[in-house]
Parts: structure tokens; C-alpha cells; sequence
């Protein structure tokens, strides 16, 4: 459809907010348990109807990923490491025994719901259209086991800032008797009831005031592992650290292009390394970094009533270096020597 031909979309970009706005259309496949996934189309958005014995429904059964597209300096439509999505989300799969979608067929529909709602992607500088890419087991199934049917759907809208005021910095609080995910659990991966099990901690954290959770592992309780929604780091001195992967800790894709910036740009030496969560009192800057936070920094830490400041309160200016050579590929303003974004 051209885009001259659609209704014209009225969104103040100014007040755009990190919920969902409805949009014009979604994409949809199904796929049959041992067969291919048959060929996807775009349906208008809405309401979908599921059976109440649907795998996803029953026994949590689903992946997702978190994606955007912006719109650069350059006036063009961009999309950060879409293929890295593709394979995590295939990761995903593999664990919660779901048929994996072709690469091909996952970038074709990226590509196709991008550009149908392509007028609802905010100006440069004013938010970017999340994509979600999902899977599910919609099959109906009593016993505990894999759903005979599954759909693949795309939908998408615009989104601000995940943080209100996130490039100022966040407060955060660490939660003990609370985890996010438990090792070889589904951590790892994007599953749809890894997310359930943070919201009780999130609304007391934020009943106090503070932005988010800092979870620490739950075979001990004394390592660094996430922000509720995303990957933590830390510096000191010219050392950047963020917790290893091992197996609780989701794989960011924002987390990996980070770490390859600052060695690579930037001089850091980077360890991926067990952080003990003592070792929050002798950063220098602390940050998270996601597809819905992109690069947020930290101002402080709270761990048991006692609040750990970072660079002095104000927002560190390595940080800052960081999160504006990330978004000068996203934007098209700076150099993508890596091949990062794919233009649709």
C-alpha cells in the first residue's frame, strides 16, 4: 500500500510515552508442530482470538524479542542488528521446543511491518517504533508438552523514552529474597514468564521512589546480574564490567555492541566477569543498556539503606561517550564501520 494513500496519522511526538499506540497493521504465520511455518501476511491490528487451552496461555509457552526503527539524520529507516534478533529469537525457541523461524523469513517480515506503518515512526530525535517480534504455542494442549500449533506475529508502535528522563540518570535499588531468573532456568532467553516474576519487586522499588530493580543471582545472592529490563555495567577507570553469561543473564544485543565499542573505539579493557555486589561502592560511573533503554545512566545505587552515588551524581562522561556513539550509528550521524544498521 502506498503510504500517500493511508489515513494520516495524528500523534503528538512531543508526549509519546513508552505504551502501546495502535497501528495499522501486524504480520502473522502460522506453523503447524513438525511442519514448516506457512507463508506470513499482514493482517489489520487488533484483537486476536486464542483457544483457553493454549500452550502460551497454559504453560507459558512463548518468546519474544524487543526491537526499533528510527529514522536517521540521513532520512532514512534504520534497524539495529535485526539478524542478532533473529538468532536469539531462535535461541528461544530451541529452548521452549517452538519451530524456529527462518532468518529470511524473519527479516522479510520486519521489513514488511516497518514499512506499512511506516507514518507512525516518530522524527528523528522524538522516539522510534518498537517492534515486537513474537512467539507463541496457540495449539490447544492439556498435558504438560509442546503445543501442536504456533504463531509468529509482528506488532509494532511508537514509543519515547523507556525511563522518563533517562539520559539524566536513574535511582536503583537492589532486591535480595527476589530474583529475576534462576541459573539454567529460561534467563537466558526472551520467555514470556521470565517477565511475571518482576513486577512484585518493581512496584515495591518503585513505590519507594526508584526506577528499577538490580537483581542479584539466586544461588547466592551476591552477584550483579540485571536492571529488571535490562543489562547492567560498570567502569573504573578505563575498565568496563558487566556480568558474565551464565545462563540467567539474558544476551543483549545492545549489551554485546557496547562491549565491542568500547574496546574497539573507545580503548577500554572490558571484563565480562562475576561482579560481587560490594564492588558498587568502588565504581566510578554505572550504567544499563537495552533496545527499550538504549544506554541509561545510573546516578545511584541503593544496597541495604545504604545509597551509592556515581560520579559525583551527575551522569559519567564515558557514559555519555558511549551512548552517543551508539546512537550515532542508529541515527546515521556518525560512521557505522561495523554494518550495524539495516536499512529497510
Amino acid at each position: 500500500m502506498d503510504v500517500a494513500m493511508k489515513d494520516k496519522v495524528a500523534i503528538n511526538w512531543d508526549k509519546l510515552t513508552f505504551s502501546i499506540t495502535p497501528t495499522r497493521s501486524m504480520y502473522q504465520a502460522k506453523c503447524e508442530i513438525g511442519k514448516q511455518w506457512q507463508s506470513g501476511k499482514l493482517i489489520p491490528y487488533g484483537d486476536i482470538t486464542l483457544s483457553p487451552a493454549a500452550g502460551v496461555l497454559n504453560y507459558g509457552q512463548g518468546i519474544f524479542e524487543g526491537m526499533k526503527a528510527f529514522r536517521t539524520v540521513k532520512g532514512n529507516i534504520g534497524v539495529f542488528r535485526p539478524l542478532e534478533n533473529a538468532k536469539r529469537i531462535n535461541q528461544g525457541c530451541y529452548r521452549l521446543c517452538m519451530p524456529e523461524i527462518p532468518e529470511e523469513m524473519f527479516m522479510d517480515a520486519i521489513i514488511k511491518v516497518v514499512r506499512d506503518n511506516e507514518d507512525y515512526i516518530p522524527p528523528m530525535g522524538k522516539g522510534a517504533l518498537y517492534i515486537r517480534p513474537i512467539v507463541w504455542g496457540t495449539g490447544p494442549v492439556l498435558g504438560v508438552a509442546p503445543a501442536p500449533e504456533y504463531t509468529f506475529m509482528i506488532y509494532v508502535s511508537p514509543v519515547g523514552s523507556y525511563f522518563k528522563g533517562a539520559l539524566s540518570g536513574i535511582n536503583l535499588k537492589v532486591m535480595e529474597n527476589y530474583h529475576r531468573a534462576p541459573q539454567f532456568g529460561t534467563g537466558c532467553v526472551k520467555a514470556v514468564g521470565n517477565y511475571a516474576a518482576s513486577m512484585r519487586p518493581a512496584k515495591f522499588v518503585k513505590s519507594e521512589g526508584f526506577s528499577e530493580v538490580v537483581y542479584l543471582d539466586a544461588r547466592e545472592e551476591k552477584y550483579l546480574e540485571e536492571v529488571g529490563s535490562a543489562n547492567l555495567f560498570m567502569i573504573k577507570g578505563d575498565t568496563l564490567i558487566t556480568p558474565e553469561l551464565t545462563g540467567s543473564i539474558l544476551p543483549g544485543i545492545t549489551r554485546k555492541s557496547i562491549v565491542q565499542l568500547a574496546v574497539e573505539e573507545f580503548d577500554f579493557t572490558a571484563e565480562e566477569r562475576k561482579i560481587a555486589v560490594e564492588e558498587i561502592f568502588e565504581a566510578d560511573e554505572m550504567f544499563c543498556s537495552g533496545t527499550a533503554t538504549v544506554i541509561t545512566p545510573i546516578n545511584s545505587i541503593t544496597y541495604r539503606d545504604e545509597k551509592v552515588v556515581f560520579s559525583g551524581g551527575n551522569v559519567g562522561e564515558k557514559t555519555i561517550k558511549l551512548y552517543e556513539r551508539l546512537t550515532s550509528i542508529q541515527n546515521e550521524t556518525g560512521e557505522d564501520s561495523h554494518g550495524w544498521l539495516k536499512i529497510i
